[in-house]
């Protein structure tokens, strides 16, 4: 694959929170777990482990648990700073909108492999928990554009692991305690066509060798860009419930 057709893969792989209920082929998620193993991760540890859901009762107790810890979110959003509580959010309006895609994958990652780094990453939390996430990250990502290389769909659909939505699906899946939820990733036939993706210009976000203060974004435009892409985010939702 040459550089332009990797970065229209790129460009292409984005969250589509809009699925047809069409079952998907076996070999498509196997295809997809696979593209997940060849991530890189800390020291090569491959901590993740991946739970392909597909029986709808299971899943509908996913969309339940999420949904649940989604009005916990939204009721958060009213603590939001003054100067970026307009546009309101609606989380109401945005929650399970994936509860019609035919498979989820959670993505877990397996504490007992911290074992294996460094004695000086064991000993230092913050990089334990960052070399963790990082390589789960990792995973997840190449999964997601493993689904976007065969025309789905896909959605991260990150309350899985909030505490009180990955608690419940622990226990509904008899996951061990030494296993934590990264994520989950919907994928299904796309039922919509996404937006184009607000990007905040390259010239203004490189830098090469020597940078000062002055190199960087003042406070006012880094609200500035945060306002623009709430508003963006958000009238997006309003136009996929409005579908």
């Amino acid at each position: 694959m040459n550089y332009e057709a990797a970065l229209e893969l790129m460009k292409n792989t984005r969250s589509i929170r809009r699925f047809k209920a069409d079952p998907l082929p076996g070999a498509f998620i196997d295809q997809i777990n696979d593209a997940g193993r060849w991530a890189p991760s800390g020291f090569n540890q491959q901590p993740w482990e991946f739970i392909v859901i597909r029986k709808p009762a299971i899943k509908n107790k996913i969309i339940e648990f999420c949904g649940a810890s989604g009005q916990q979110s939204g009721q958060m959003e009213t603590a939001r700073e003054d100067w970026q509580k307009t546009p309101k959010w609606e989380p109401a309006r945005m929650e399970n909108d994936f509860r019609s895609a035919p498979v989820f994958i959670l993505v877990c990652g397996d504490t007992r492999t911290q074992a294996g780094l460094p004695m000086s990453v064991r000993c230092d939390k913050t990089r334990l928990q960052g070399i963790f996430t990082s390589s789960l990250a990792n995973a997840f990502l190449y999964m997601h554009m493993a689904a976007s290389s065969l025309g789905l769909a896909s959605q991260w659909v990150s309350a899985t692991a909030t505490p009180y939505a990955q608690c419940m699906i622990k226990d509904l899946l008899a996951i061990p305690q030494a296993m934590e939820i990264y994520d989950m990733l919907v994928v299904g036939y796309p039922a919509m066509k996404p937006r184009p993706k607000l990007l905040r210009d390259k010239a203004k976000m490189v830098h090469y060798d020597q940078c000062d203060s002055e190199s960087f974004r003042t406070d006012e435009e880094v609200k500035d860009f945060i306002r623009k892409a709430r508003a963006w985010n958000i009238a997006t939702e309003k136009r996929k419930a409005d579908l």
